[in-house]
């Protein structure tokens, strides 16, 4: 596994999401102890809000890059609500070979490789500044949403 990898980025980017539920977790216990920390809570939900974006942006550019099914897409993504729970998923990917291979930039005698996503996706793989470009955008977009949109305990009230 290399760092460029669909499974060494997907590593990362699923460790660093566990961290910043710890970062935020602890905050949030010293807030509790100390009002007077109350600062860490919105540096740290502010690294883990960004990161959890990008967990979820990689979990689906790897997942379609790996062919997994819609439902495992979704689910990778979903687990980040989950403290911690990224890093088992990655494990157990990893474990059953699911990040296996590198990324998909060629176009393969598979069949699947004629679907409209499967040429966009190995037009992006082949354009990674503008790809890493695009997403990025859109984590920026939606995070500045959800900040507009305030903590989500609010957002039923």
């Amino acid at each position: 596994m290399t760092l460029y990898s669909p499974a060494g980025l997907f590593r990362i980017v699923a460790t660093a999401e566990a961290i910043t539920w710890a970062l935020l977790i602890s905050s949030l216990i010293a807030r509790a102890i100390d009002s007077s920390l109350a600062s860490l809570v919105s540096i740290s939900g502010a690294m883990h809000g960004f990161t959890f974006l990008s967990y979820g942006a990689m979990a689906l550019v790897v997942g379609i890059n790996q062919r997994w099914p819609i439902l495992r897409q979704g689910f990778g993504v979903f687990l980040a609500i989950v403290p911690f729970a990224t890093v088992p998923f990655e494990s157990w990917l990893r474990k059953k070979s699911l990040l296996d291979g590198g990324w998909r930039g060629e176009q393969s005698s598979d069949p699947r490789d004629q679907k409209l996503i499967d040429r966009a996706f190995r037009w992006a793989i082949n354009h990674p500044l503008l790809m890493f470009a695009g997403v990025l955008l859109a984590i920026v977009v939606v995070y500045n949403i959800l900040l507009f949109l305030g903590p989500p305990t609010s957002w039923f009230n």
